[in-house]
């Protein structure tokens, strides 16, 4: 489990002045928005509560292509071509078209931020922002206000840098919520449980990663509670519940920009329902939001014309979402029910696996990676505008 490294007391020295781009979060989507800016002679601050790759909330897998395509490989700790799936009454084993990979966290974390050279880090939590006069963004953290007329918010769920924050809390918010613990040990198997022993509208979990096992139990419903069924699923697996973690999982995808904002991560809602894959919508969707900025810096558009092409961006994904949570609401009313496991018997074939999983990878395709900027259309030249 990651050690605690925030600065602290004395350390926490007044933070305040003008960036070209402030990034508020420093996990998959701000550093990888970071990412996008490295080589573009810009003032670049990434500001977090916590130090670079210190607080893991994450199952932490992704697929494969996405982390080695990213130049993230050496975070890796285990791969799976075969995703196991039990139910109370039958197991599945669905061979996919493309291998997941569990990874140590800090690492891909460090790694990613290695990538982002000329940026700077510093420890600060965010509190809210306010806009100057000129048109930039005041954010105001604990060590003091920072401006910048380019700002990402990648701090996750709680969206703190909307115009409405309060709108987006628990539990009446569209979130669900997941609790694992990390206990040492070891399997060949990815595998799910939709088993209602566990949780009926949600699912179970155990993801290993070389020598660690990462079981939890995940709620669509943010009102149910999930440590005593975590709890269950460990003992089941013979494995004592060591090493909390749980986060807010938003399953709505959000407005991406607001008030000359730029929203990305979990922030922006960009975690898929059903699934509540976060990690992949994360460097998909930041890494459209960096390649906007990197034009904007290089007076090849507007800040305007980055907000609305961006915007444009992920809301050209939302049908995916609506899908996504058509289905998780499905699989809610029938995990409690013999029915699921003759859905899934009805799935169970080798072709109709292929299929539904080459459309699930095809919402956010590892080719935008080496592909340039992923909008349609040509930026205008222009300057550099508030």
């Amino acid at each position: 489990m990651p050690v605690r490294a925030t600065k602290r007391g004395d350390e926490r020295t007044p933070l305040e002045g003008s960036f070209d781009v402030l990034i508020c979060g420093a996990s998959f989507a701000g550093l990888t928005v970071a990412r996008e800016l490295a080589g573009a002679g810009a003032d670049v601050l990434v500001i977090d509560r916590y130090e670079i790759g210190e607080r893991q909330t994450s199952a932490c897998a992704a697929p494969t292509e996405w982390i080695e395509g990213l130049g993230l490989g050496a975070s890796i700790r285990q791969s799976f071509r075969d995703l196991v799936i039990r139910t109370p009454h039958k197991g599945f084993r669905w061979t996919l078209p493309f291998t997941f990979s569990t990874f140590d966290y800090r690492m891909l974390c460090e790694l990613l931020w290695a990538q982002g050279a000329g940026a700077r880090f510093e420890t600060a939590k965010v509190h809210g922002r306010s806009n100057a006069p000129n048109g930039d963004v005041v954010v105001h953290t604990d060590r003091g206000d920072l401006r910048a007329p380019l700002v990402v918010d990648a701090l996750g769920w709680r969206r703190v840098l909307s115009e409405r924050p309060d709108a987006i809390q628990p539990p009446d918010a569209r979130l669900s919520r997941g609790l694992e613990v990390h206990p040492h040990g070891s399997s060949p198997d990815l595998a799910i449980w939709l088993d209602p022993r566990y949780i009926g509208p949600g699912y179970g979990w155990d993801f290993p990663a070389g020598d660690e096992r990462r079981v939890g139990v995940g709620s669509f419903d943010p009102r149910l509670h999930v440590k005593d069924p975590t709890v269950l699923l460990a003992g089941d697996l013979d494995l004592p519940p060591d090493g909390y973690q749980g986060n807010w999982i938003p399953h709505q995808m959000r407005e991406a920009t607001g008030g000359g904002v730029f929203f990305a991560g979990d922030s922006a809602g960009h975690c898929l329902p059903t699934t509540a894959e976060g990690i992949r919508p994360a460097f998909y969707f930041s890494l459209a939001c960096g390649r906007e900025l990197r034009l904007v810096l290089e007076g090849r558009q507007t800040r305007e014309q980055a907000l609305a092409r961006y915007a444009a961006f992920c809301e050209d994904k939302r049908y995916a979402w609506t899908w996504m949570l058509r289905t998780q609401r499905l699989v809610g009313r029938l995990n409690p029910h013999p029915a699921m496991t003759s859905m899934l018997e009805a799935m169970d074939r080798p072709r109709f696996v292929r299929w539904a999983f080459e459309h699930y990878r095809g919402i956010c395709p590892a080719d935008v990676i080496d592909a340039g900027l992923p909008a349609a259309a040509a930026p205008a030249r222009a300057t550099v505008a508030a």
